[in-house]
C-alpha cells in the first residue's frame, strides 16, 4: 500500500476500534479473545484494503470477518472448555453494586450460555441494532434462518437467564 491508502486505513482503524472490540467482547465474553478477534478483523481488512472499492462497506465487511472470526473460533478444538461449578475469581455479591452493572454482567453471562451462532446473531440484531435483513448480509444466510436463529437464541437466553430475566425486563 502506498502512504494515502495506510494513512485512510489508519483514520480508520482509530474510529471503529473500540467499537469493533466491543463488538467482539459481546459476542465471545472475554476481553483478550475480543481484542484477539478484533485485531483479526482488521487485519484482513487491512490485507483487502486495495481491493475495497466502496469505503461505505467497511464497516460491514469488518463486521462480517469478525462475525466469521467468533464462530471459527468457538469451532477449534482448544475451546471447547468445560464450565466449572465455581469461578476462582468470582465477584463478590455487593449489596452496593450498581444494578446497571449487575444487569449487564447478567446478560454477558447469559450470553456465554447461547450457541455461537446463536449469540452471533442475537449481538448483531439487538445490540448492533441490524435489522434481519443486514444481519443476514453479514452472516450470509437467509433472513429465515436469522429469525430462527435469533428465537432460538433468546429461548436459549431465557433458559439460560431464569430469574435474572425480570431484571432485565425492567432495564
Amino acid at each position: 500500500m502506498d502512504q494515502r491508502e495506510e494513512q485512510e486505513f489508519a483514520e480508520y482503524f482509530v474510529a471503529r476500534r473500540e467499537a469493533v472490540r466491543r463488538m467482539a467482547y459481546m459476542m465471545c465474553g472475554d476481553w483478550h479473545r475480543a481484542d484477539d478477534l478484533a485485531q483479526t478483523a482488521f487485519i484482513a481488512l487491512h490485507r483487502h484494503w486495495r481491493k475495497v472499492r466502496d469505503k461505505g462497506a467497511l464497516d460491514a465487511y469488518v463486521r462480517r470477518t469478525l462475525t466469521r472470526a467468533v464462530i471459527d473460533e468457538s469451532r477449534r478444538p482448544w475451546r471447547r472448555e468445560k464450565a466449572a461449578e465455581t469461578l476462582p475469581d468470582s465477584p463478590a455479591d455487593a449489596p452496593d453494586m450498581d444494578d446497571s452493572v449487575a444487569t449487564r454482567q447478567a446478560l454477558l453471562e447469559g450470553l456465554q450460555q447461547v450457541p455461537p451462532k446463536q449469540r452471533a446473531v442475537l449481538v448483531l440484531r439487538f445490540l448492533e441494532g441490524l435489522d434481519v435483513a443486514g444481519v443476514a448480509a453479514v452472516m450470509k444466510c437467509s433472513e429465515g434462518t436469522v429469525k430462527s436463529q435469533s428465537a432460538r437464541g433468546l429461548a436459549a437466553l431465557r433458559e439460560a437467564m431464569g430469574d435474572e430475566l425480570g431484571d432485565l425486563r425492567s432495564a
